[in-house]
Order: C-alpha cells, then structure tokens, then sequence
C-alpha cells in the first residue's frame, strides 16, 4: 500500500519548527528518509508511528486514516525506534514471547512458531536463550526488527538503525532490511548516506522541516553525474576554492584534501569531471543546489 503524506506540519512550544508543510507519497518496498540530525525526521517517524500528534495536515496509509485511526494503524504497523531500550536481564526469546503476547498472539503454539520463525529470520535463533544484556550493538538491532515484525505488518518504520554499528554488522542489518522490504512499505530515517544508497530504490531528502527533494535515487543520482567536479587542494588552498566555487563536499583521502564542486560547466581552476553519486546529490541538495534538471 501507498502511504500519502499532505501538507504535514509540526512545531514545537519553543517555537523550533521541526516540519514545515510536508507532502511525500511512499510507495511499497525500502523508502529512504535521508538528512543531517536535527532535520525533522525523527518527529516525522513519531507521528507516522502514531505516538505524536501533528498541528496541520493528513496521512494516508492506503484507504486507512492514520492520524484518526490509531487502533488500526498499530495493527499493520512495526516500529523501531532510534534507542530501542531492552531488559538486560531477560532472555531473547523470553522478551520476544512477551511481545507477541501483547500484539494478540494468544495460543501458545503459533507464538511459539511465529517467535522461532522471527528469530530465525534476524538470525539469532541460536542465541534464543542469551539474555539481552549481553548482546552486541547489532544483536540488538536484530532483536528490534524482530519485534518490529511481529503480527507481519504492512507498514515498519526504522529510525537511524545503523549508527553505531561496526562494518560487519551494517551488511547483516542491510540484507535484512533488504529481505522484508521485498513484501513490504519500509521506511528507513538515517543520515547515513550508503544506507540509503544500498537499500532504497526511492527517497526524500528533508533538512530543517523542509522537504527538498524527493525521487527515484537512482534517477536523482543520474540527474547530477554531470555537474560534479573533482581535484585535490592544499588545506592552504582551500579557502581560495571555497570562495571561487560551489564546493559541496571536502575529505581527506590518503592524507590528501579531496574536494567536490558542483558546477553545470567545467569551472576550470584543474577540476576534473567526477561521477557523481548519492553523496553528491544530498550534499548539493543540503548546500541548496537544484539537482533535478537532467544530465544530457
């Protein structure tokens, strides 16, 4: 199902505005949410999760009214929010057995292969029987999407669940998220590009409550190949370029200062033409350079 977002606005009593008249239309499979902290996105999950009330607009998951309809949204809904809290000293499948009962598996014997299967699927099934407090970083991620998944939700929402976690433990996290996002609307917040760039075929791009641009990632990629422009500099250099060009991006490669310019033309200077990727497109997009007119 389509979750429609219209004209979604939110401000808190300090006056910080953390959406400004968001409208974003998710369809099914892996969506990215992508943008620095601070950008709203966390506001945005909550209330989409239904656990934070909107001062304006609608969402639509489907024909299912989400800011009216709670009761049934939690039931097609799965969330996993950005500090999922666990309790050290109960075992995984102790924890996730009192999560299903609680989502309505009443008889013992489908809880019992609905709570296998969920441990099974996230891979901790061998350590079913490992308290909590033990885990690692990423176990307990898993251990989220686990009971995220309980009652096979039509709808999960992921917040920031890769910070923190070592290289090995991202690419198990991601060929998860991969898998469930085969059957399902996953919506994944994060301000980690390559996450967004591994799992999701479409995505939005919000910064200061403001959504900036939304598509395709592939097509937003393609849209900005040709205006990307690269060379190293000097740190002594640096603030030369920066007042010359549109310098959307700086790293250090090898010791060396890698920057990136964003120009429809070749800016000269000895930049050379770059390939752009998604990193391109969300620093271009963050430092407000339009990215949507496409590459010849």
């Amino acid at each position: 199902m389509e979750l429609s977002i219209r004209n979604l606005s939110k401000t808190y009593a300090n006056g910080v505005v953390a959406l400004d008249n968001i409208s974003l239309t998710i369809p099914s499979g892996m969506f990215g949410l992508l943008g620095p902290n601070g950008a709203g996105k966390s506001t945005l999950m909550r209330i989409l999760a239904t656990l934070q009330e909107c001062d304006a607009g609608s969402v639509f998951f489907g024909d299912l009214d989400v800011l009216d309809e709670k009761d049934e949204v939690r039931r097609l809904l799965g969330y996993l929010p950005q500090d999922f809290g666990v309790y050290p000293k109960v075992t995984a499948y102790e924890m996730l057995d009192h999560f299903a009962v609680l989502k309505g598996l009443s008889h013992r014997g489908r809880r019992r292969e609905v709570v296998d299967g969920l441990l099974q699927q996230t891979n901790l099934f061998d350590v079913r029987h490992q308290r909590l407090g033990t885990f690692s970083g990423g176990m307990r991620q898993r251990f989220g999407i686990a009971q995220a998944l309980l009652g096979d939700p039509r709808l999960v929402i992921v917040d920031e669940p890769t910070a923190g976690l070592d290289p090995q433990e991202r690419v198990r996290f991601h060929n998860l998220l991969s898998d469930i996002g085969e059957e399902r609307t996953v919506i994944l917040s994060t301000h980690i590009v390559s996450d967004v760039a591994d799992l999701c075929a479409n995505m939005a791009i919000i910064n200061k409550g403001e959504l900036l641009v939304t598509g395709a990632t592939q097509q937003l990629i393609d849209d900005i190949s040709c205006k990307i422009w690269a060379r190293f500099v000097d740190k002594k250099e640096l603030a030369y370029f920066q007042q010359r060009h549109t310098i959307i991006s700086t790293r250090l490669l090898s010791g060396r200062t890698l920057i990136h310019a964003y120009s429809d033309d070749d800016p000269g200077d000895g930049f050379e033409e770059a390939i752009g990727d998604l990193e391109d497109v969300y620093f271009a997009t963050i430092a407000g350079r339009h990215v949507a007119d496409a590459c010849d």
